[in-house]
């Protein structure tokens, strides 16, 4: 698919937007890192903004779960649920876990990470809260739920992926050294990831396989990965660009528009358009034939 038109939202005047997540009701929803709020962007064209806390509650990752989105609050400690007519609930975390990386799994658990804390949280339907624990100094950052319930997590300070079965047992899968991995995903045939050190793309397969992409900049630092129907779309925080890749390893590039800069977060709809946030204060959707 080819990248046909890109439309530009600006949202804020602060270097603010970072997390992006599409929900099932055609909304998409924008996390603002440094002004402690939410965005809601409806299919009708409404824009909803949702206070979350004080300027620095740092909502961060946001991940969909049907109609309602989950974010993270990496500032004060927090993973927040909001539905569609901005009524939230909170769960509040140990002090100083520093919670980033968020996803729903199949059965409903949320998964978080809490990259303060080195490890990895579940908050199963019934409320109920249980630990993964991780080495010591990793930093995990993102994480991924795949099709058989198996968590994947990136360890930024490890270079290395954490892989959680479905009994809880923990593998950890190395990478190659100074790749400080951030962004995964869970494509239709593998987990894929961006390492934002070494400027690739990594596909890992089930059985622990590693692939490694290099990109066209070394220097482009991959952020935040998503899949699509047709491969994954990924953001080159340094370069200003998106980027897709195939499942077979074939890399397409597209400058954003000149005025927005920092793409952080990514994501793709369920038409196919791919909505990008750009800490320079807008989002950024790219619609494809």
């Amino acid at each position: 698919m080819t990248v046909t038109s890109t439309t530009t939202f600006d949202l804020t005047e602060q270097p603010d937007p970072y997390g992006v997540a599409a929900t099932s009701d055609g909304a998409v929803w924008v996390t603002l890192v440094h002004s402690g709020a939410v965005v809601r962007l409806g299919p009708d064209g409404r824009r909803d903004h949702h206070p979350v806390g004080r300027d620095d509650c740092r909502p961060s990752v946001l991940a969909a779960d049907g109609a309602t989105a989950w974010f993270t609050r990496t500032g004060d400690d927090g993973v927040t649920a909001i539905d569609r007519h901005g009524t939230m609930r909170t769960l509040e975390l140990e002090t100083g876990s520093g919670p980033y990386g968020i996803c729903v799994g199949g059965d409903g658990a949320v998964w978080f990470t809490e990259s303060s804390a080195d490890r990895i949280g579940r908050l199963d339907r019934g409320g109920g809260i249980s630990h993964v624990p991780l080495p010591s100094g990793c930093f995990p950052a993102a994480l991924t739920c795949d099709p058989d319930g198996t968590v994947w997590a990136t360890l930024n300070r490890a270079d290395a992926v954490a892989r959680v079965g479905s009994g809880g047992e923990l593998t950890i899968v190395e990478l190659s050294a100074g790749s400080a991995p951030v962004g995964i995903t869970s494509g239709a045939d593998a987990v894929w990831l961006v390492e934002i050190g070494a400027g690739k793309v990594a596909r890992l397969s089930g059985d622990g396989r590693i692939t490694e992409y290099p990109l066209p900049d070394p220097s482009c630092r991959p952020h935040a990965i998503a899949a699509g129907p047709d491969g994954c779309w990924f953001t080159e925080w340094a370069a200003d660009r998106v980027g897709h890749i195939t499942r077979d390893g074939t890399i397409t590039e597209y400058d954003l528009p000149g005025s927005v800069a920092e793409p952080h977060g990514i994501a793709v709809a369920a038409d196919g358009a791919v909505w990008v946030a750009a800490e320079s204060g807008a989002v950024v959707r790219l619609a494809r034939y």
